[in-house]
């Protein structure tokens, strides 16, 4: 054979082994791909920390709208909470509820719990599950909506809240109706999502917690994981029915992680939606725009005012509040103020301490964990008011003591002299001015005055010692200087 052709048969065999080991590998790598959508599709975890309040609502409301936008395949709400506000509660299980990507709440890390509220979105999700060391449970409604009464457990008579639901306190009907009301809710979820409803119920009239094995045991959790890692394993390949009827088989094992922070926006409405912020933002508020109008042209404190006024308002539109409590705060914050400006010799101060103190107890209208402003701190404001109106009026009276050393009060009781003879009015010198004066009596020229009062631009004086003039005699003819 030619060694030409024998070199050129070669390079044919080499070639063709290395399109076939090619068309291989990719063939290979496609064939074990999942479908297209799901292996690359994102999974997004939100954290819901603390107390479900609106500001929690809304980031994780828009959580999962970005997670639907960024086409996720699972939405992990990763949750420690001791409970929060109903309102905000169900705003969040409504959004679970309608969201086209299946929702998995996980109770994590060790220690967490999600007790009340907590207990209801756990419920709601398509994925409940837990870390070792959490637990859950202790669902009984302290209060079920906004301006609603407060706990049972509170009020003369009441029952205990782990008494059966079949022996309510008598007449306590608004109780009865809030646990009638959340005992249906939570079963309602649970016979949704396939979970315990009979355990559901006790934790809502019995005030009943489970640890994680336990709750597995039961049948109210689907999972026990400790990271977030073996959860997404152990969804991997579970078939979820979202909202509109959409089934969906997750990819979760490799799938990649977003992990969502609170922005700026999120942080801000957390801070001001905190009842003792919103609290002395309203406070601080109100003094600064009392003192702009008490004092046009100050400038500052009408801004600051406005501005602080304005957020706090915005504030407590969010949160349960209790307008006798708000009326009586801003009756206090306006009778203190008015103790600096009217001879009240503390009456408006003292009333307004007390009134201010009351409303700050009853300003928000539920027992929730994590809401309500503390006892310390209304002691301490209130404290601190009565410090800034006693000392301010103190201040006021001790000035008022002080003698006038500027305007036109000044030049009573001011000394002066005479520059001429004075009858009737004439002309005396006062700290360095001339002024026109008018006396009662006769006064002779270089005769030390005093002030005692001032019509306009005419003084009133009296002599300082006893040189009046002496009338000029009628019966002998006055000498002649010149003579």
């Amino acid at each position: 054979m030619n060694p030409a052709t024998a070199l050129l048969r070669a390079f044919r065999l080499l070639s063709s082994l290395a399109l076939a080991c090619c068309a291989l590998a990719f063939g290979g790598s496609g064939a074990a791909a999942p479908p297209a959508g799901t292996a690359t599709a994102p999974v997004y975890v939100i954290p819901l920390k603390g107390a479900v309040s609106p500001a929690s609502a809304s980031f994780i409301l828009r959580g999962m709208a970005r997670a639907r936008e960024a086409g996720a395949q699972l939405v992990v709400l990763e949750m420690d909470t001791p409970g929060g506000l109903d309102a905000s509660m169900r705003e969040i299980i409504q959004a679970i509820l309608a969201s086209p990507v299946p929702v998995a709440s996980y109770v994590y890390p060790g220690g967490a719990r999600a007790a009340s509220a907590g207990t209801y979105i756990l419920y709601a999700s398509h994925i409940a599950a837990m870390a070792p060391g959490t637990n859950l449970g202790a669902a009984t409604p302290v209060q079920v909506g906004i301006g609603g009464p407060h706990n049972p457990e509170s009020r003369p008579g009441a029952r205990p809240a782990s008494a059966p639901a079949s022996e309510p306190a008598t007449g306590d009907t608004m109780a009865r109706k809030q646990m009638h009301d959340a005992s249906a809710y939570i079963r309602g979820l649970a016979q949704l999502r396939g979970r315990n409803a009979e355990w559901a119920e006790r934790a809502v009239r019995e005030s009943v917690s489970l640890s994680a094995d336990e709750a597995l045991a039961q049948r109210v959790v689907d999972l026990v994981a400790p990271d977030l890692p073996s959860l997404l394993r152990q969804a991997d390949g579970r078939k979820l029915a979202a909202a509109g009827g959409r089934v969906s088989a997750l990819h979760t094992a490799n799938a990649p992680v977003v992990t969502l922070e609170p922005d700026w926006r999120n942080r801000f409405l957390a801070v001001i939606t905190e009842p003792s912020v919103a609290l002395l933002l309203m406070m601080i508020g109100i003094y600064g725009l009392i003192f702009e109008f008490s004092t046009p042209g100050m400038v500052v404190p009408g801004i600051a005012g406005a501005i602080c006024l304005l957020v706090a308002l915005f504030a407590l539109h969010m949160l349960p509040v209790n307008y006798a409590g708000l009326a009586l705060v801003a009756l206090g914050i306006g009778c203190m103020v008015a103790e600096l400006f009217l001879p009240t010799f503390g009456a408006l101060g003292v009333g307004g301490i007390i009134a201010f103190a009351f409303g700050a107890v009853m300003l928000i209208d539920t027992d929730v964990p994590g809401f309500g402003v503390p006892l310390p701190m209304v002691a301490a404001m209130s404290a601190l008011s009565a410090v800034f109106v006693f000392g301010m009026s103190a201040m006021l009276v001790r000035s008022r003591q002080r003698p006038v050393v500027s305007g036109a009060d000044t030049l009573i009781g001011a000394r002066g002299e005479l520059v001429d003879d004075l009858r009737e009015e004439g002309w005396a010198t006062l700290r360095g001015e001339t002024w026109r004066v008018r006396s009662a009596t006769p006064l002779a020229r270089g005769t030390p005055v005093v002030v005692t009062a001032r019509h306009g631009l005419v003084l009133e004086v009296v002599a300082a010692g006893s040189a009046a003039l002496a009338p000029p005699p009628t019966s002998q003819p006055t000498p002649d200087k010149g003579a």
